[in-house]
């Protein structure tokens, strides 16, 4: 195995556990919230939960990371890490929720409340462990893919949508007439529009934020497989490396799909002047891949 392709596998394993981790203690959390019928020091236990941003933040992390988890599965079987857009957006999205729930936590609730209150219980996992991991894991191990303009956008979605619910429950319909009490404050503490305001500014600086190590992350990637490739195989023969790495791949890997790693010959070719195409090396590496694994009983392949 390359380098470039135990970088992959360790990138995988690495998002793959913190991915595992995050759904863990999401359920965790909000299990401990929901059997919780009564908390002096919080009014909203129980099926009431829902109401909080903190508990909504955090199942939306876990159901984005859940979705990366069978991406770095498939990943560590076939070499090959790639995850659809649309769930790196959404995982975008979710973190950047998480995180304002960690921000909010300990510079606005924790100084209130007390530091420990708020990081204990299942608040130790929703306003600590799952922000800050899922924070980690998007910015440094799910950086297989760069984010763009319309994604920082995007991430705004959620956070938005809660605050115009919140809005309503509090403010237009209120407490009286069946609405929210203002438990986080927002609304009666402080001038509303100061809130607004600090809400959407911390929003927006997560948001860069993420995206700012996200794509560095990447780029440190891709450049370390460029420079990779630029040291070891620059002047030799490409069709002799891809059909080596095709032979490689068709008699280890137990997946017996053909997994075509397009966006590492992109990264070969970049950098090693060869006058092969693309399309010549995707076509050496199938070849190769299958004659590796012809040997195989083919009965296998229906199994």
């Amino acid at each position: 195995m390359d380098r470039v392709s135990k970088m992959i596998r360790r990138q995988c394993l690495l998002a793959f556990l913190s991915a595992l981790v995050v759904v863990v203690c999401v359920c965790a959390g909000v299990t401990m919230n929901l059997t919780t019928v009564y908390d002096e020091n919080f009014d909203h236990m129980g099926i009431r939960t829902f109401c909080m941003f903190t508990v909504n933040s955090n199942i939306l992390t876990g159901a984005a990371m859940s979705m990366v988890i069978p991406y770095t599965l498939d990943g560590l079987r076939k070499h090959n890490y790639h995850m659809p857009r649309w769930i790196v957006t959404l995982v975008y999205a979710a973190v950047t929720a998480v995180t304002l729930t960690f921000l909010i936590s300990l510079c606005v609730l924790a100084p209130f409340k007390g530091f420990r209150l708020i990081f204990s219980g299942s608040r130790f996992f929703l306003h600590g462990v799952c922000p800050i991991l899922a924070f980690l894991a998007f910015c440094f191990f799910m950086s297989e893919q760069r984010l763009c303009r319309t994604d920082m956008l995007l991430a705004f979605t959620p956070v938005l949508l809660y605050s115009a619910v919140y809005y309503v429950m509090v403010v237009v319909i209120g407490e009286n007439r069946g609405g929210w009490n203002d438990f986080y404050g927002f609304a009666t503490r402080v001038p509303i529009w100061a809130s607004a305001c600090l809400i959407l500014v911390s929003t927006f600086c997560i948001i860069v934020l993420v995206r700012f190590l996200h794509n560095g992350s990447y780029r440190r990637r891709r450049e370390a497989a460029a420079d990779y490739y630029r040291r070891t195989f620059a002047g030799a023969d490409v069709r002799e490396i891809v059909s080596a790495m095709g032979r490689a791949r068709g008699s280890s890997v137990k997946m017996r799909d053909v997994v075509v790693p397009t966006r590492l010959f992109a990264i070969l070719l970049e950098n090693s002047g060869s006058d092969c195409s693309l399309e010549e090396c995707c076509e050496l590496f199938i070849r190769e891949y299958l004659a590796a694994s012809a040997p195989m009983d083919t009965k296998k392949l229906w199994i």
